[in-house]
């Protein structure tokens, strides 16, 4: 158990490292081969964030736990919104002014509600998950092409990359690249190994250490470069953050992890878990509109995002607890 936990640890701090140094590697690669800073920017801030839930959730499914990647992506919706934005609103209440955003939070209530279609018959077939991920694909391509007809919204011109990119040679953008995807698949694997290992040990679903350990893990990245919006008071990068990641879970990482293995989910992932995601969802979007005016999530409104992930949070540790003196 000591080992399964230690490798849990290792596994996360791994995997956050290397998804930043594999995002930095290509956004550097990109550029110099003459990709768009529009590009770059965009499909950073979605694929960089998202990629330790799909590189997790992939190898999840591949490895016979596709509970496991099904508990990772809704679980990381449900801390984008309940805790990283949650805690952010609290410290400082954001301002939201992009269209963008206006644009991508009903979209984001269409794809909750798709994916509460798709488990209506209890799991997520090979088709059902090839069906996310060609909505992916549309979704990627609207917002490059919606970013380049804007050319004044904060969202359409953000560049994700780092600023220690900007000196980087194409020789060590194509090395770091490299060597953030080896240990990404690296750090996965002993993710997964010591979830799966701790979820057995302790008698519980692979959905339910998914959904919690391993999601929290794998949302650090949305963390962190949601701090460092706020630093900047850059308010609309934040929610633009924390939605971007969130369709990316819904539809690539759930599809992903379903085109590998089909996803057995059972009624309490429909009735529970996407509940909550779906009021979280809802709530952001209601807060962040701004029906009579620009949208603002304030403290208030924050507190209750964060309040409402501590009580389903809570819930499943008490399952957990539930299960171990069973």
């Amino acid at each position: 158990m000591l080992l399964a936990t230690a490798a849990i640890v290792a596994g996360l701090i791994l995997l956050v490292w290397s998804a930043d140094r594999f995002v930095e590697g290509a956004a550097v690669t990109a550029r110099h081969l003459g990709v768009s800073t529009l590009l770059i920017g965009m499909l950073v801030i979605g694929f960089g964030t998202s990629a330790p839930e799909l590189m997790v959730s992939a190898l999840a499914a591949g490895q016979g736990n596709p509970g496991l990647a099904l508990g990772n992506g809704y679980g990381s919706n449900i801390a984008n919104i309940g805790l990283i934005l949650g805690a952010v609103a609290l410290i400082s209440p954001l301002m939201v002014h992009s269209q963008v955003i206006r644009q991508e939070l009903p979209l984001l209530c269409l794809v909750t509600l798709l994916s509460a279609w798709l488990l209506l018959d209890g799991d997520v077939s090979r088709l059902d998950a090839a069906l996310l991920l060609l909505l992916l694909a549309a979704v990627i391509g609207l917002s490059i092409w919606r970013a380049s007809r804007s050319g004044g919204d904060a969202l359409a011109i953000a560049d994700a990359s780092p600023p220690s990119a900007e000196a980087m040679t194409l020789k060590a953008g194509v090395i770091w690249t490299l060597i953030g995807l080896v240990l990404l698949i690296a750090s996965s694997r002993l993710l997964v190994w010591g979830a799966v290992y701790v979820a057995e040990a302790f008698g519980v679903s692979d959905l339910i250490i998914g959904l919690t350990v391993v999601a929290i893990g794998t949302s650090l990245p949305e963390l962190a470069s949601s701090i460092s919006a706020l630093r900047k008071n850059e308010h609309d990068l934040v929610l633009g953050n924390v939605i971007g990641s969130n369709l990316f879970n819904t539809l690539g990482v759930v599809g992903l992890a379903g085109v590998i293995a089909p996803i057995d989910a059972g009624g309490e992932v429909l009735s529970r878990d996407w509940v909550v995601m779906a009021v979280l969802t809802l709530a952001m979007a209601i807060f962040a509109i701004g029906w009579r005016g620009p949208g603002r999530i304030n403290r208030f409104e924050g507190g209750a995002l964060l309040a409402v992930y501590i009580a389903y949070t809570g819930y499943l540790v008490y399952t957990i607890v539930q299960a171990t003196s069973g």
